[in-house]
């Protein structure tokens, strides 16, 4: 879900975690001066040599070292080390979010630094980059390793909308599920939808969306997924919910969709393609729409300033989350719709402040949970990977590295009402 918020440094799998001595007592030593710097936070380090304070004020967060390879980890692999050791047990913390966000506010001086290199040199390096091609096997393969985990995980995890995407809270005291809906409505109300309307969905999810534009707003809905535990769980919804008849659910790569439609969205799925199909995907969707249609996009971005370092780096969540992953920004989504189709921006929404509380929602349904999600026998190393990746996004968007965004483009011959005005009332 997100781009690394730590620095990275060179990765190499192949190169033995286990250091000499030396490096291991210049690696502490480093760390520990890079932590004198810390500021508007206090950080309680605990290891083999004793407790040690840093920083000052609120918030107080302890980490305890158990496996002192931690600190050469971070030098070495950067944000991957950070996740990969925590989730090996090698560091534990009380409070990881905040952790998280104090990361991020205390290195933007280094990330700034690598922001401004890496689009110096994006000319050069991304032509290259961009050489490999897309494929589809692979690509199917990165969706399942994700999505195909475990319905009955994600039954556990979510609300009953089983909605996987940043729910808007119209009051903090309103339950996820109806946040959910209310996030559902905005972006169906935005594509005024209709009786009249045939929408196409890219990216199933687990059925919410499909099923509330088709029994709230009467439209037909074609909706795909190349998840396959998300095609059966989601076909078995729409025929339970009575909607067989004006919801078509397919198993199959939005690239090979064929045919016209009056609307079409996709909610949090464009995270999943990659940056170098950010053109193909927007000209397939072009392609999908008659020339007025019109199209909803809901987002997870990341800072335009700092697009071209996440699209070189690798993190744990790369790695063992969302692999093949990327997060856009508002900038390369705009430059490739705009340089390869006829779409333009009716209308921006950022919703990123609702997706903090929509991750601690679902670490909070994760502990009411527990006994039912350790009946999974997923394994501690599971259970350490979930805590850090929600903790980790959470922090995220709080310190405002990462937000969400719906947005509505429209094709050319477009010359309808704004529903995106009607749908903040």
């Amino acid at each position: 879900m997100t781009e690394s918020i730590v620095p990275h440094g060179p990765v190499n799998p192949a190169t033995p975690l286990v250091p000499a001595r030396g490096d291991a007592r210049f690696s502490r030593l480093v760390v520990t001066r890079l932590l004198e710097r810390l500021r508007d936070a206090t950080l309680v380090v605990t290891d083999d040599h004793g407790e040690h304070r840093y920083g000052a004020g609120a918030p107080e967060i302890h980490v305890r070292i158990n496996d002192p390879r931690v600190y050469s980890s971070l030098l070495r692999s950067g944000a991957s080390g950070f996740g990969e050791t925590y989730v090996d047990g090698w560091w534990d913390c009380d409070d990881l979010t905040n952790l998280v966000r104090v990361v991020v506010s205390n290195m933007s001086w280094i990330s700034g630094h690598l922001d401004r290199w890496a689009r110096a040199t994006a000319p050069l390096l991304t032509p290259l980059r961009a050489l490999s091609g897309t494929d589809k096997v692979k690509d199917r393969e990165n969706i399942r390793a994700h999505y195909d985990l475990s319905n009955d995980f994600f039954e556990l995890m979510l609300d009953e909308t089983m909605s996987y995407s940043c729910a808007f809270f119209d009051d903090p005291s309103v339950s996820l599920a109806d946040a959910s809906r209310a996030k559902l409505d905005r972006i169906c109300r935005k594509l005024d939808l209709g009786p009249n309307d045939h929408l196409i969905e890219i990216g199933t999810g687990w059925g919410g969306l499909a099923i509330h534009a088709a029994s709230k707003y009467g439209c037909r809905v074609t909706t795909t997924t190349i998840s396959d535990a998300q095609f059966d769980y989601a076909t078995r919804r729409v025929a339970d919910a009575g909607l067989a008849d004006r919801v078509d659910v397919r198993n199959q790569d939005y690239r090979d969709l064929t045919g016209v439609y009056d609307k079409l969205v996709s909610v949090e799925m464009i995270e999943a393609i990659g940056w170098r199909q950010l053109n193909t995907f927007f000209s397939t969707c072009a392609s999908l729409l008659r020339p007025e249609g019109v199209m909803g996009l809901q987002a997870i971005v990341i800072d335009d300033r700092s697009y071209e370092r996440a699209k070189r780096s690798e993190d744990f969540i790369k790695r063992q989350i969302f692999p093949g992953g990327f997060l856009p920004s508002i900038e390369a989504m705009i430059h490739s719709m705009t340089s390869t189709t006829d779409l333009r921006v009716l209308d921006v929404e950022d919703i990123g402040r609702h997706y903090a509380e929509t991750l601690s929602r679902w670490r909070e349904n994760l502990i009411v949970h527990a006994e039912a999600v350790e009946q999974l026998n997923l394994g501690e190393r599971f259970h350490r990977l979930w805590d850090l990746y929600l903790s980790y996004c959470e922090g995220a968007f709080l310190e405002r590295h990462i937000s969400d965004v719906q947005m509505i483009l429209a094709r050319d011959g477009w010359r309808g009402p704004l529903g995106a005005m009607t749908a903040r009332a």
